[in-house]
């Protein structure tokens, strides 16, 4: 196929959520915060999973994992929309805007195929909790590390090697905070059936399959729990279910709502608050949502941030 060449326009404005000065001060505090707190909680959690040895497990390995994807995913946007507000500029070059559109496709997709690996750990430590150690070794954890990484990397490379392919000649406005796919998409002069096609694909083999691969897993571990009584092992192993289905729920429902809904349901507004949810919120809220019912992770975060916070009488 005969690659065009798509140079014509060198950079795109975007045009952020607000284009009132004082609005804009606001958000540029708020994302300020979110941003800092995204950062610092993701590395207390990773910092927490690797430096206790109670935490070298495999659900914990993947979450580390997660919470990198999170702190990369977010980023790849947040601080670029913050020095657009603070220097009052809007541009972003043509480069820059396929990178971001590359690397929060890379990041989001590899998010994607990770949280099914996810519950898949989990049905494993409750179905078959005898063989979980020999299931769920050091060397399956790491090949479906990779298998994630190598599938969001190869679908996201299929994904912006059709949109160089596409001319833009004008104009061009995004309405939006950063360059998403489908708002950079409206600014082709060319076709795009070829990437409808491909987005279609790459989202049922990136949300459906795994969405489906989720939800046996928990049906499977709703049937074993509705049979046997929880010990004290696979009670731990069930609450952290719970966090993982807070997470699953969150980004998936997101996701589907922005990519797999009726064009007619699309609204500019409503596309911008979904994005930042699930670029901005969601990976904030994630450490909290995985320490908030587990008392080992919150006492390695804890014993990170100083003995007095683990003993406070002391």
């Amino acid at each position: 196929m005969e690659i065009i060449n798509s140079t014509e326009i060198r950079e795109f404005i975007l045009l952020g959520l607000s284009e009132n000065p004082q609005m804009q001060v606001i958000l540029f505090q708020l994302f300020l915060v979110l941003y800092m707190s995204t950062v610092l909680g993701n590395l207390l959690l990773i910092a927490a999973v690797r430096t206790d040895h109670r935490l070298h497990h495999s659900m914990y390995f993947f979450l580390s994992n997660l919470s990198f994807l999170d702190i990369c995913y977010t980023s790849i946007i947040v601080p670029k929309m913050l020095v657009n507000i603070a220097i009052s500029s809007k541009n972003i070059s043509f480069a820059g805007c396929l990178l971001q559109v590359y690397f929060y496709l890379f990041m989001g997709e590899t998010e994607c195929i990770l949280l099914a690996f996810m519950a898949f750990d989990r049905y494993i430590a409750i179905c078959t909790p005898l063989h979980y150690n020999v299931i769920m070794n050091t060397v399956s954890c790491v090949r479906m590390i990779c298998i994630s990484w190598v599938i969001g990397c190869i679908i996201s490379s299929i994904d912006i090697y059709f949109i160089y392919q596409l001319r833009f000649c004008g104009p061009v406005t995004i309405d939006h905070f950063f360059c998403e796919t489908p708002s950079l998409l409206q600014l082709a002069c060319n076709d795009i059936s070829s990437n409808n096609i491909v987005g279609i694909v790459g989202g049922s083999i990136l949300l459906i399959i795994p969405v489906c691969l989720i939800l046996f897993s928990y049906v499977q571990i709703f049937l074993v729990l509705v049979k046997v009584r929880i010990h004290s092992g696979r009670y731990k192993a069930f609450s952290t279910c719970i966090s993982h289905l807070v997470v699953v729920t969150i980004f998936y429902g997101t996701a589907m709502f922005m990519y797999i809904r009726p064009k007619h349901l699309a609204t500019e507004d409503a596309d911008k608050l979904v994005a930042v949810f699930y670029t901005v919120i969601t990976p904030t809220l994630n450490p909290v949502i995985y320490s908030l019912r587990n008392k080992d992770v919150q006492r390695a975060m804890r014993r990170l941030v100083g003995p007095t916070a683990c003993n406070p009488n002391r």
